[in-house]
């Protein structure tokens, strides 16, 4: 039996004047999954899900979120979904309870279990002893953490998450994340985050990597690795131009270039090593092995290591006028 879907999206476009920042995307995320969107800053994982949430009118195709139309029907998709923005959105005025009391009665949680699910969620986050603290005095951890508790606190059946640990230190990073799985098997929802984190891409179920708008590949983190190869051997040579060049003709390997080294896949790296500093004509200056890393993965699937480019300030005006003004 097939497991039941949250969100799917069939032939989503999104256009800005000339810009075709979304092409043609086909989504299918299950319900309970925690799905990540990888790809570089401006390649259309932001603008995805503010389509998916409602912010954004698609140029083009159709989606739906928990059986509901996106376009047919926006308020019954907020009304099941949970949202943590890219960007700050707390008050930092107010206190942490302060802050959910005001989410709570926008999202209508009844009166009669408002103060407990209150409870529920700070504690969830591991923040109930900070409940009466004003939000200014948080650390930049803290304050995620209270916005995934703002975003779960209404009962959503999915929640988004648009690069909810951008900014942090690793090591919050990672208590983020466990928070994230625990409240998965707590709640029974579905997360759908976006990152350009290749080892934040690891917690998730399965991903798609996003590049200039279209999705280039589909799967768990093992089966996007397995395309890739046996070992990836990485070889810095006196003539890494020289180098490739004889890898591709002698060796009958298809080198790619990242950041001054020249990277290769082959089925067995312990034997492949000796034989290549052995054989090569260019003096090796050093040489490694390592299994496949999502790196690796995005790095075949689009010819370059994963980049962070932003928009431009022009460029983010003009997209962001166009939101508000639900242009298509």
């Amino acid at each position: 039996m097939d497991q039941p879907v949250a969100i799917a999206a069939e032939g989503l476009v999104k256009k800005f004047g000339e810009i075709e920042a979304v092409k043609g995307i086909d989504l299918s995320v299950r319900t309970g999954e925690i799905f990540g969107f990888l790809g570089p800053n401006g390649a259309g994982k932001s603008t995805t899900i503010n389509i998916l949430c409602t912010l954004m009118k698609a140029t083009a195709g159709n989606a739906a979120v928990a059986g509901v139309d996106v376009e047919r029907d926006p308020a019954g998709v907020r009304s099941r979904i949970g949202l943590v923005f890219q960007d700050p959105s707390l008050d930092q005025q107010l206190t942490a309870r302060e802050n959910l009391e005001f989410h709570a009665f926008m999202y209508n949680v009844p009166a009669a279990v408002r103060g407990q699910r209150i409870a529920e969620v700070l504690e969830m986050v591991d923040l109930a002893d900070r409940a009466n603290s004003i939000v200014m005095t948080f650390s930049g951890g803290m304050r995620r953490r209270l916005e995934i508790a703002r975003g779960i606190l209404h009962t959503p059946t999915v929640l988004f998450l648009d690069e909810p640990t951008i900014g942090l230190d690793p090591q919050t990073r990672r208590h983020i994340w466990s928070y994230l799985e625990a409240l998965r098997d707590r709640e029974k929802i579905t997360i759908f985050m976006t990152t350009h984190y290749m080892d934040e891409a690891e917690y998730c179920d399965r991903i798609a990597i996003i590049d200039h708008g279209s999705i280039v590949g589909l799967g768990t983190p093992d089966e996007l690795k397995a395309t890739v190869g046996g070992d990836v051997v990485t070889i810095t040579t006196a003539d890494n131009h020289a180098a490739a060049t004889e890898l591709s003709e002698r060796f009958q390997l298809a080198p790619m270039v990242d950041n001054g080294t020249l990277r290769v896949e082959v089925d067995d790296g312990a034997g492949f090593v000796p034989r290549l500093v052995r054989e090569l004509s260019v003096p090796v200056e050093s040489v490694a092995f390592r299994r496949p890393s999502l790196d690796d993965v995005f790095l075949k699937l689009t010819g370059r290591a994963i980049r962070e480019e932003e928009a431009g300030p022009k460029d983010m005006l003009r997209m962001m006028g166009r939101a508000w003004g639900g242009r298509r």
